[in-house]
């Protein structure tokens, strides 16, 4: 019954947060996905690793949270957007996907031949993006992060290994 509702809420979480995604100020979204990016990226942005990406923009898509933004690199600067007319390359997965290739439980190659994350557009810029992503030591993350995120993959995980039955999803979707 637990691992049944585990699954369940596993499941039905991006679904959940398509409301405060939508509700929380666009100026807020990239406040904290430039933040998250600076820690994450710290060694490669002191490095200036990142200066494949300048006057070109990447795409971050949630699809099943709904959530976008834009990513470029100028004066040195990480730089996030909302909305931009025309990016040179589109990342887009489901948001538990891309929490278990974040933690390494899954690899991204998998996931992008099993059409679960799509890479469009450049696709050179993209290979350089996907790169820059492997080469993130984990362990050089802040502490509190690291723990998090793999606390949150492995919930993931072993949600997504147990299936609730149809009775049960429907159940835990209109609650």
């Amino acid at each position: 019954m637990l691992d049944k509702l585990h699954a369940t809420l596993v499941q039905q979480a991006p679904s959940f947060l398509r409301i405060p995604v939508k509700l929380v100020p666009a100026s807020v979204q990239q406040t904290l996905m430039l933040e998250t990016l600076k820690r994450v990226f710290h060694e490669a942005l002191d490095d200036g690793e990142f200066e494949f990406l300048e006057g070109r923009w990447l795409e971050v898509h949630v699809r099943d949270v709904d959530f976008k933004n834009y990513i470029s690199f100028e004066n040195e600067k990480l730089v996030v957007r909302s909305d931009i007319e025309t990016p040179d390359v589109r990342f887009s997965g489901n948001l538990n996907d891309l929490v278990l290739i974040a933690a390494r439980k899954e690899d991204p190659d998998t996931l992008f031949f099993q059409r679960r994350l799509l890479i469009e557009g450049d696709t050179e810029l993209g290979l350089e993006v996907k790169n820059l992503m492997d080469s993130v030591d984990l362990a050089s993350l802040p502490a509190v992060l690291r723990q998090g995120l793999f606390t949150l993959a492995d919930f993931v995980q072993k949600g997504l290994q147990t299936e609730p039955s149809v009775n049960e999803a429907n159940y835990a979707h209109k609650i």
